[in-house]
């Protein structure tokens, strides 16, 4: 085989790979859409259980019919901590217990505090985001 052909199918491995490693599940946020404000609080939850916690959100904008809530482990962002959907029912409140496909609420290795990040999305009725915010907290909560 001559060299050249050599480095095309091994620069092609190298392109490919790259793309594969890219996250698939990432959302682009609308650069027009409304910044919201996320507030929640880990006090009363318990370590390592299904348990969400109530999640405020405020400047939610006109057309949300449903609220996507998301959970990230700041210092260990590969494990997927799940979410869920809620109905837009004009409260702002996300109820605790309200996440349920899949969540899996904070669970910091013994003796270590790490720092979690709520996000959450608005969406209208055809499904575009058109809502976005965060808001980070570490767990266990300072005492």
């Amino acid at each position: 085989m001559k060299k050249s052909n050599r480095v095309f199918i091994i620069a092609a491995l190298i392109l490919l790979i790259i793309a594969c490693a890219k996250d698939q599940n990432q959302i682009v946020i609308p650069k027009d859409a409304t910044e919201m404000e996320v507030e929640f609080s880990w006090d009363g939850i318990k370590a390592c259980t299904h348990e969400s916690p109530e999640i405020k959100v405020t400047h939610i904008p006109d057309g949300t019919v449903e609220l996507q809530a998301r959970l990230k482990d700041i210092d260990l962002p590969a494990y997927n901590h799940g979410g869920g959907v809620v109905k837009h029912d004009g409260s702002g409140i996300i109820p605790a217990g309200a996440l349920t496909i899949g969540y899996n609420g904070p669970c910091s290795p013994p003796g270590s505090r790490h720092k979690y990040e709520f996000s959450v999305m608005a969406k209208n009725a055809e499904g575009a985001i058109i809502g976005f915010g965060k808001s980070r907290q570490s767990f266990p909560p300072k005492r």
